[in-house]
Parts: structure tokens; sequence; C-alpha cells
């Protein structure tokens, strides 16, 4: 089935196009596939990247919106990614990368299309086990900048993946957040209005 990729913000798009139109940028960029790409890139598939704050006592996942991810293309394979991040004055290019997720992030992609249903393609990144998982979130309808894992989406760690949890395999999310909720180091305890920090 075809996957249904949120629109991007058009000011992200434009910031990353800018850049890599900036001979500066793509020189400067810790990128040497980028730098020596013969050929047009073009950005691609924009993925809304949120990050796990924590998991609450009822095991529900909190999340929020980081920024957008875009594969950059030459030719037939992604080179690189080029991430932005919402600043006060609104979307914005932050950097280009690559290395094993970029390559990770397109082989799970490529594996969704085959699925039987359909999904929309967002990020979720897990801080506390330096993890990063392709969400197939179910409701293709849906806003990418918002919302949660829900029970029945899927999780694709993307390798490489931590110890114990295979990566490049779909995990339903309420199959995987029990095992990241033993993982995932508890969020320091908000302190109490009046009191000391």
């Amino acid at each position: 089935m075809p996957l249904h990729v949120p629109p991007a913000p058009a000011p992200a798009l434009r910031s990353v196009l800018t850049a890599l139109g900036s001979p500066t940028a793509v020189r400067e960029a810790r990128t040497p596939a980028l730098r020596s790409a013969q050929g047009p890139v073009t950005p691609e598939l924009p993925l809304p990247v949120h990050v796990l704050d924590r998991i609450t006592a009822k095991g529900e996942p909190v999340t929020r919106l980081a920024g957008w991810r875009f594969l950059i293309r030459s030719g037939d394979h992604a080179v690189a990614a080029a991430e932005t991040m919402l600043t006060p004055d609104g979307w914005a290019f932050s950097h280009f990368f690559e290395g094993p997720y970029v390559v990770s992030t397109e082989r799970a992609l490529r594996q969704a299309e085959t699925l039987t249903q359909s999904y929309q393609p967002r990020l979720l990144s897990v801080p506390g086990l330096y993890m990063l998982t392709l969400w197939l979130h179910g409701d293709c309808s849906a806003d990418g900048a918002v919302g949660h894992p829900a029970a029945t989406d899927l999780l694709v760690p993307l390798a490489p993946a931590p110890p114990g949890i295979a990566a490049n395999r779909p995990h339903r999310v309420a199959e995987l957040l029990p095992v990241l909720t033993l993982r995932v180091p508890p969020a320091p305890p908000t302190p109490l209005l009046g009191s000391p920090a």
C-alpha cells in the first residue's frame, strides 16, 4: 500500500532548498556523500520528527514535534538528510547529515510500502535509548505535526538499534512500549511551585 507522506510546512522545505543551493552550506556540512553527489540533489519524503519525552504511569507515550527531516536524493538513493527546526521566526534549516540512519530510514520506508495497510510515516526519537524509529501512524489523514503513537501504530527501530531490540522489524506500539518503559530513564521530578529547585 502506498505511504501517505504528510506535507511539510512550506517554510521548512524552502529553507532546505535554500541550503542545498548554497555552496557554503553544502561545503561546510560533514557530508562527503552530499558534497560529491553527481547531478541534481532533491529533498524528498519530508518526515515529522517527534521526540518521546516520557511514558506516563498509565503507559502512554508523551511526544512533541522536534522538526522535519528530508531525505536528500541523488539519482536512485538518498545520500544525506536535511533537518529543520522551529525557531521564534518560524521553520529554519538546521543541518545536513549522513550515516546509518539515512540508509535505514530509506530501507524501512521501502519495507513499509509493501504492507497491506496504508500508513502515514513519521520518525520517533527515543533520546534516553539513543534510538530512532520509523513511526507508521494508522490515521493517514492526521496532521503529521501532532498526535501520539496509538497502540495499533507500528514502530520500526532503525539500525543501529539498542541491544535487545531488533532493527528493521515492525512492532506494534502496544508491544514495544512496555519494553521501552523498562529501559527509558524516568523523567526528573517536577519541582513544586514555591519549593527550591
